[in-house]
């Protein structure tokens, strides 16, 4: 089931990415962030479910310290990534409908690159983070971890014995992969529905609504069940319940987003014709 679900994520995300790269009329802004959305999307599950799989294949769920290292730092990388790329398609749909007129301008090639370029930097920053607090520990031996991947904040608990500098640590890395881009996204919406609402016409109200429709979704979907995780995990004690609500963020939404996109999106819609008539 996970290999399957697995291939379909990336097939898809692949699609999206082949897709907007093939079709000039989708080299906007807006698309060009799905693409780095979709690649990240790629990076983040490829970090946990393959080992998954070949664990559930060969009954041995054993991993090496270096192993588990590496995936925590990518995981993190690619999980704070696909945050802060959701603020900034928020910030796109911000510019495009309270600010149409100067949309070319302010959305220019040269910010979208260093917006993405600045997203990668933090996504770095929070994942070496984790490794500097992680790494004071010389080396872990036979120690169970109760989930299916290396999750970050069970390791930060076994590397440090100082509980301040573990909190720290903790709220460092929220306000850089969660706090922050949330609240960006929340002031983005907030002009966006207060210039909706000023729209006369309620097909206006509509269009206007309908163009960042699929970004909205996807923005619930990765918040909703990263959300979930963490309530379903602050209420029960047993942390493989945590794990299992873990399978939703890590599995389901990469694998949903394709979908999203492009269902309700003709633009979408119509590059993946052209490319799969070329292709076939």
């Amino acid at each position: 089931m996970f290999l399957s679900m697995y291939l379909i994520t990336v097939l898809g995300n692949l699609l999206i990415i082949l897709a907007v790269s093939s079709d000039a009329h989708l080299h906007t802004p807006m698309y060009f962030f799905l693409s780095n959305l979709s690649l990240a999307d790629v990076g983040f599950t490829s970090t946990t479910v393959p080992k998954l799989v070949v664990d559930v294949q060969t009954h041995n769920r054993v991993i090496s310290y270096e192993g588990c290292l590496t995936r925590m730092s990518f995981f993190m990388l690619f999980g704070c990534l696909d945050s802060l790329l959701l603020s900034a398609m928020a910030y796109d749909r911000f510019v495009a409908i309270c600010h149409p007129l100067h949309y070319q301008v302010m959305m220019s090639p040269r910010l979208c690159g260093l917006l993405v370029l600045v997203s990668i930097f933090i996504s770095v920053l929070v994942s070496q983070l984790h490794n500097s607090i992680v790494l004071q520990v010389t080396y872990f031996k036979d120690v169970e971890i109760a989930h299916f991947f290396c999750d970050p904040s069970q390791l930060l608990n076994l590397a440090c014995s100082d509980v301040v500098t573990n909190n720290i640590v903790m709220y460092s890395v929220g306000a850089l992969s969660g706090f922050l881009p949330i609240l960006g996204i929340l002031f983005s919406y907030s002009k966006i529905v207060s210039s909706i609402l000023r729209v006369p016409s309620s097909d206006g109200k509509y269009k206007a609504f309908s163009t960042c429709g699929s970004h909205l979704s996807v923005v619930c979907l990765f918040y909703g069940t990263g959300l979930g995780v963490y309530l379903s995990s602050a209420v029960s004690s047993s942390p493989r319940k945590g794990a299992v609500a873990s399978v939703l963020y890590t599995v389901i939404t990469p694998m949903l987003n394709p979908f999203i996109y492009s269902l309700r999106n003709e633009d979408i819609k119509r590059a993946l014709r052209r490319l799969l008539n070329t292709i076939f």
